[in-house]
Parts: structure tokens; sequence; C-alpha cells
């Protein structure tokens, strides 16, 4: 064969590969509003900079005549490009070719760009739009499932690892994005189940619908298991870029930093009128973020889950961090077990990744009732306690109001290794509010009282225990509080901690692995 015959011969080859399962198809997969995997992948990366991996990997599989249908690339396209210049690894499965399924040689291909990420110390982004494992291929597929959760295992924690569903994502299929630091789901598009409706059906009686079961809804608000639901997948990919914005590549590079045209030293008058003057009242806590924020930018994580905390990217001087926040006009801001499991989460990865950690209190303390005990708030609460105290990046504390009894433990206090713990002059930091005090404290004085006579003690009793604990200044005069700042200087406060701690250097004690409470 002569050698234009050849070049041609690799041209046709790549237009074939290129095709996926055929223009059938692709047509058909637009017409569900979904894009191909190739077209994910264009919209992801920078333009031009996509380099593709085993394009003519072919299935081995001979069971139920599948040797007689084969077609190139066998339903994955991975390969590696850039976002922002910067490397970044990437496989997209291809729904056109037996409903995207996974086969051994599909998740070899996945397993080749997760070791090269590993090598490179590059972040990992998988699109996620499968019929879950072959079933012609049997054993092996499972197999190869667990390869690639033994990748996302050892490089958790080392790279960046995100997932997008963008279609289906069912049994087995489910774990690998669970493994992953974040996940995102498309409104009415995607789904993620360990077992479908037919199933749960016939084994439980129970009928349910798919979106209910596993939709973007459900998981991004009840389970969790979505951090990010979008509406469509050119918004997830766009959120997909700006969450890698805010990360380094690897664990050994610092977070970024970005040119800021932001003043620093900008004062916000609204902060010190934000606080309601009666301590009840709620207000938003968002409102504080995105008026502190370089160019009131913050990118929420888990936006529709656990709403009584708040966690999410900022930038703030250009820096990188990561924001925890107690909410107060959801919950009061209480802590339950839906809310300590999503921050301990979020300030794992940050701790993990270098990225500075900003926390914002305003907590009357954990949320009561048999509920929260028989669900276990007590484990899920030290979660976070750990999480906090186990984090080595540098960490800056501001109390806004209320920071009560183990709450205040548990949101990065300074015998957490809190660095920099600033209040506002509004913050109240004790064990508990002034009337459940005055209740422990003189429960059988006020047993022996009249009506008229308790109402006057407790007023006046209520005065005295405020004016002792309803300041920062109780917890400033042991050293707790490093200082109490003005509210409308935050920002300015906030950065300049942040820049001194940029050498901090802090080290666990040697181990294995710690043993978190699970």
């Amino acid at each position: 064969m002569a050698s234009q015959d050849k070049i041609k011969k690799l041209i046709d080859l790549r237009t074939e590969a290129k095709l996926g399962g055929g223009e059938k198809r692709i047509e058909s997969q637009h017409k569900k509003g979904k894009f191909t995997a190739r077209e994910r992948i264009d919209m992801l990366l920078d333009e031009g900079s996509f380099e593709e991996f085993d394009m003519f990997v072919q299935h081995r599989c001979t069971n139920f005549g599948m040797e007689k249908t084969k077609f190139l690339g066998d339903g994955v396209v991975t390969g590696q490009g850039t976002i922002d210049g910067r490397l970044v690894f990437v496989f997209s499965q291809d729904f056109t070719v037996f409903g995207g399924s996974l086969s051994e040689t599909y998740a070899q291909k996945i397993c080749k760009i997760m070791d090269m990420a590993m090598k490179m110390g590059a972040p990992v982004v998988g699109m996620n739009d499968s019929g879950g494992a072959r079933i012609q291929e049997g054993v092996t597929a499972l197999a190869g499932y667990a390869e690639i959760f033994e990748r996302n295992i050892l490089a958790s924690g080392v790279i960046p690892q995100i997932s997008a569903i963008f279609g289906p994502c069912a049994g087995g299929a489910v774990y690998s994005p669970a493994l992953t630091d974040f996940i995102m789901m498309t409104e009415e598009k995607s789904y993620m189940f360990v077992t479908g409706p037919k199933v749960v059906k016939t084994v439980t009686g129970e009928d349910i619908s798919v979106e209910d079961l596993g939709g973007a809804k459900m998981h991004a608000s009840k389970s969790g298991v979505s951090h990010f639901m979008v509406d469509d997948e050119e918004e997830g990919i766009m959120i997909i870029r700006k969450l890698l914005s805010y990360m380094p590549s690897n664990n050994l590079e610092e977070a970024p930093i970005t040119a800021c045209s932001d003043p620093m030293d900008r004062m916000d008058d609204i902060l010190n009128e934000i606080i309601p003057a009666n301590p009840n009242m709620p207000y938003d806590m968002k409102d504080v973020i995105y008026t502190i924020a370089d160019d009131a930018e913050f990118l929420e994580v888990h936006r529709h889950y656990a709403k009584n905390i708040i966690v999410g990217f900022t930038r703030m001087g250009g820096m990188s961090i990561g924001v925890v926040a107690n909410q107060p006009s959801f919950l009061a801001g209480v802590l339950d077990i839906e809310s300590s499991r999503k921050a301990a989460r979020f300030i794992r990865f940050c701790d993990c990744f270098n990225i500075p950690i900003l926390t914002l209190v305003d907590v009357p303390g954990f949320l009561p009732g048999s509920s929260q005990e028989f669900g276990g708030i007590i484990t899920h609460g030290a979660k976070l306690m750990f999480a906090y105290g186990e984090a080595t990046v540098p960490k800056v504390t501001i109390t806004l109001r209320k920071s009560y009894g183990g709450a205040h433990d548990v949101m990065s206090c300074k015998q957490l290794r809190g660095d920099l713990n600033y209040a506002w002059p509004t913050a109240e930091i004790a064990v508990m509010g002034a009337k459940g005090a005055i209740e422990v404290l003189h429960g059988r004085k006020m047993a022996e009282l009249n009506d008229a006579d308790k109402v006057k003690f407790i007023a006046e009793t209520e005065i005295e225990y405020n004016e002792a604990f309803a300041n920062p200044y109780n917890a400033a005069s042991y050293g707790y509080i490093d200082d109490v700042i003005e509210p409308r200087n935050t920002r300015f406060r906030v950065i300049r901690a942040f820049q001194s701690l940029q050498t901090k250097k802090q080290v666990n004690p040697p181990k294995k692995h710690s043993n978190i409470p699970l």
C-alpha cells in the first residue's frame, strides 16, 4: 500500500472514530437536549488543546455475538488538554456507543489517563453518560469498574477530581463519581441511583419515578450526593472551569493567586448595620460574603443542601479562599447532621489542596431532638470538629454574633488551631443564651418566686448575664479572640491576616492516616 493510501486510511479511521455510534445515534442524543462526548470536551477545554488517546481501541468481547459489532474508541473519549492554560486530563462517556456501557477496554482507557494525571499532578474531569456495566462482558466489566475505583481512591487528596453527570449513571457506575471531590448533575436530564425504579418496585413494592429516586433535584437537596445542580450542560461545563480556577493542580502546589483590582482596604459601611438589634432576628450571611469578597464573586457549593451552613470558594486580595459560614436566615444557622457533614467534607477538601479557610460564625448551637440524636449527631458533629482540628491550612475565624456551647468549639475556635480569631462587637460567646443559662443557674431560686417577682428577677439577671457574656470581650480577655474589629473593616483585616499566614508551616503527627469518626 502506498504511503498516501496509508495516510488516507488513517484519516478515514479518525473520521469514523469521531462519529462514535454513527449519525443517527448522534441525532438521537441531540434530540434529548444532550451533547455528544466530543462536543462536551470541546466546550470544556481551551480551543485546540485536546490531545486524544486510544482512539482506535476496540472491545475484545466475543459473547452474544459482540465480535460482530465494534466501534473505534469503544464508547469513551479520553485524553488531555488545558483549561485556562493549565493541564487537565479528561474522559467523556459516549452514549451513542452501546449506550455508553463500560467494557474491559473502556475501563483501561479511563485508568490510563488517571495514571497519567497522577504522574503529571493534574486534575481529572469525568463526564458521565452511561448505561452502566456492559452486561455481555460480565465480570471483566465489573473488574474494570473496580480498577477505576481504586484509582479514584489513591488520587483522592493528590489531584482534584470532578464528575459531571450528563445522563444516566446507575448501579456500580455511581461509585466512581461518589469517590471524587465534586459532582454536578443536569436538571431533568441526569440521574444517579444504585438500583433503579423497577428493582425498587420488585423488592420493596415502592412505586417511584426515575426523577424522584435519583434526579438532580433530589441529590442536590435531599441526599447531598450532588454538589451542583445546573440547568444545562453549558452551565455545568462553565462551573467546572470556574471551580478549577480556585484550586491548585495537585496537593504539592499552593492555591492560585490572581491579580486583584478590588481595593484591599475598601470600607463596607453596610456591615456596621447588618446585625439586627434583636438577637433573634435573621439576616443573610451571603450578604456579608459578597460584600467582603473580591468583586462580589462567590461560587457556592452544595447550595440546595443543608442551607443552614454555607460553603464555597471566593477570592480575597486575589487569593483563593474556602468559606464556611453559618446561615442565620435558615434554621437560625443551627448545626445539625447534614450541615456538619457538608462543612466537614468541604474543609477537608480545602486542607488537601492548600486552600486557606475563612469561617464566619453565627451559631446558636446544635439542633436538639430525638431524630438528631437517633441519627448520630454526636458522630456527625465530631466530623466537623475533626476536620477543623486536623486542617493545617491558614484558618481565619470571625464571630459575627452568636457562638454558643459546643457549636462554638466546632466552628474553628482558637483551641482547634484557628490561626487568627476575630470578633465583631456584636459577638456573643458563651455556653448558652441568657434565658437558658438563668434557668440552669437560678432554677431553684426561681421556683420559690411568685410570677411577678420571677419576671423581674429574669429581666435583671438577663441584663447581668448579657453584660458578662453577650459581647466578645470576655473571650478576648483570655486571648481566645485575637482582636475585636469594626465590621466595615472586615475585608481589610481578613486579607491582611491571610497574607501574613502565607508562610504558615504546621505538620500533624506522623501516622498512616487518621480515623475520622465516620
